[in-house]
């Protein structure tokens, strides 16, 4: 029986997340980023204004729908990837699975052409995605065995969330080509320079 609640409590959780998320993204398409307030959000998404900040410390946050299951997740990929695997091609399967996460609500391309037009989202997505490249550079220092404060982790964490940003603006001008084969083929090019430093034992896998 707490299996079964436990089950039911966390599909709640999943439930209201992507709710609010929901909403944020129709009200800020609607009215701009700057115009949407957190009480609208909550209203739109049927719950308290308490509960909102239960899942979002702010409303960037829930128009970005920021999950922080999304980097407990990449690092502990980050730390349990297998030995033979290289670095790049950990940080392809870390941006493919929070990929198919955001692709789940059919809202990926609308949400990344919002962001891409707002200085305030922008911002955010940027302080966001520093403080997690932060966290998985020293996930992959320790997997390196390097101390902290090496160029190469860093340089290989913050590359890949370069080739995202990359691919979001790619993708705004030529809408007709998937998120997923941009990303693709800037791991792919990216591995041919990157990979080639750390020898016969990193093999691709996944890039190309």
């Amino acid at each position: 029986m707490k299996h079964v609640e436990g089950g039911l409590r966390e599909r709640k959780k999943l439930q209201t997340r992507a709710a609010l998320a929901d909403a944020a993204l129709r009200l800020a398409l609607e009215k701009g980023p700057d115009h949407v307030t957190v009480d609208e959000i909550a209203e739109a998404a049927d719950v308290s204004v308490r509960t909102f900040f239960n899942y979002f410390p702010h409303k960037e946050h829930a128009i970005l729908a920021r999950n922080p299951e999304h980097l407990e997740r990449a690092l502990e990929r980050m730390r349990t990837a297998p030995a033979e695997e290289s670095p790049l091609t950990t940080m392809w399967f870390i941006v493919h699975d929070v990929l198919r996460e955001l692709e789940s609500d059919g809202q990926l391309s609308r949400r990344g052409e919002l962001i891409m037009s707002s200085p305030s989202l922008l911002y955010q997505l940027m302080l966001s995605s520093l403080d997690d490249e932060r966290q998985l550079t020293a996930a992959l220092a320790e997997r390196m065995g390097e101390p902290a404060g090496s160029v190469r982790p860093a340089l290989i964490v913050s590359t890949a969330g370069a080739a995202c940003r990359v691919v979001m603006e790619l993708h705004k001008s030529a809408p007709e080509r998937p998120i997923r084969d941009l990303l693709d083929e800037a791991f792919h090019l990216l591995a041919q320079g990157i990979d080639s430093a750390f020898g016969p034992d990193y093999q691709k896998k996944g890039t190309s």
